[in-house]
């Protein structure tokens, strides 16, 4: 069978054997003994990188199955997740996209292919080097429970960075092309990965954020993001001033200043929540507020409640890295209990564990006054 075209092969035996898997679900726990397939070379509707991710949840017995096999299997519980109608809006973005990077010459290539050496303060990197729990808390400040703060980017970087974000505004502007931005809540920004910078975030995504995710935020899918989107914002005069309250559509979010000089545009969080409570009320302890500075990084889950002060003067620009797991989406489905990580759940769960201790109290006091 060739494993051309879409990859899902077309034999009897195949369909056979798809009719057995469609029954199974994926694995809570992944297998850390095996070692996924390389999805590279095929034509699919999602990142191949998507597939190799997922592959180490499938069911014991579909590991060794054929490539294509498992392909059909992964791609059918990422199509619940991925309409026929979406997914025709994903193809006309990537058309939108592609037109974009065959017309705009960038201004400093060097960016686009992620260069360490120039991009990261050596702090972070040695601490990415040696890749373990203690050298990531070692550069980190936790003002916050789950917030995380440390310095990340070289000055030059966001210098390049800045500067080829208003080439490419210059370029909309001058084209009168018409570019989405990045989302329903900020009318000024660009998405990077629309102009050509996608390679270079999954890189920073899939190299950087990704090891550190996974020891500080296991239980929302740290170890398993497997894609991204990235954008800039921008606020000031003549800019959005400020960011109402939200959660991102992230496991985990990359919050860096890029500069420039400006006041005010604190960030406010307030309480992790899932959809369930995500509109409850925040406790004192969960209240906090940050203040900016370029070149600093805010790495905190995406289910994190917050906003944007009013940036009351000058022009502030953020990059921003929503970062996602597959895996973890699906995982979620299968639970109820979210303590793990939400607020409102975990004071749940302590008020029912205080009344049953309380009631276990009452009772062998009722146990002991019967026995006198």
């Amino acid at each position: 069978m060739s494993a051309t075209g879409n990859g899902l092969g077309n034999s009897n035996d195949s369909a056979a054997a798809f009719v057995t898997m469609a029954s199974q679900r994926l694995r809570l726990n992944p297998n850390k003994e095996h070692k996924p397939e390389s999805y590279d070379d095929m034509q699919l509707d999602f990142s191949p990188s998507i597939f190799s991710s997922l592959e180490r949840y499938l069911p014991p017995n579909m590991l060794g199955m054929p490539r294509y096999d498992k392909v059909k299997f992964m791609r059918e519980i990422l199509l619940k997740y991925l309409p026929h109608g979406e997914r025709n809006r994903v193809q006309k973005h990537r058309d939108y996209r592609q037109k974009i990077i065959l017309n705009y010459q960038p201004l400093h290539k060097e960016l686009y292919q992620l260069d360490p050496t120039i991009t990261f303060v050596p702090t972070f990197l040695e601490a990415v080097n040696e890749n373990t729990e203690e050298s990531f808390r070692r550069i980190c400040s936790e003002p916050s429970p789950g917030i995380y703060t440390f310095e990340i980017f070289q000055p030059r970087f966001c210098e390049l960075l800045l500067a080829e974000v208003e080439n490419f505004e210059k370029w909309v502007g001058d084209s009168k092309y018409r570019i989405m931005r990045p989302n329903t809540m900020n009318r000024y920004g660009a998405v990077l990965d629309d102009f050509g910078l996608e390679t270079m975030l999954d890189k920073l995504m899939e190299g950087f954020v990704r090891p550190i995710a996974k020891e500080l935020f296991p239980e929302v899918g740290g170890a398993t993001l497997d894609s991204h989107h990235g954008f800039v914002v921008e606020y000031g005069n003549n800019r959005d001033l400020d960011l109402g309250f939200h959660v991102d559509d992230s496991e985990v979010t990359l919050n860096v200043c890029l500069g420039k000089q400006f006041t005010g545009g604190e960030l406010y969080f307030r309480g992790i929540r899932c959809d369930k409570h995500v509109n409850s009320g925040s406790r004192p302890e969960e209240v906090f507020d940050y203040s900016h500075t370029p070149g600093y990084a805010v790495l905190h889950r995406g289910r994190h409640r917050h906003g944007a002060k009013a940036t009351t003067s000058g022009h502030r620009v953020n990059l921003l890295l929503w970062c996602r797991s597959s895996v973890f989406r699906e995982m979620r489905k299968y639970q109820k209990d979210f303590s793990t990580w939400c607020g409102e759940c975990l004071h749940e769960k302590k008020e029912r564990q205080q009344m049953s201790i309380t009631a276990t109290k009452q009772e062998l006091l009722l146990r002991k006054d019967d026995e006198s």
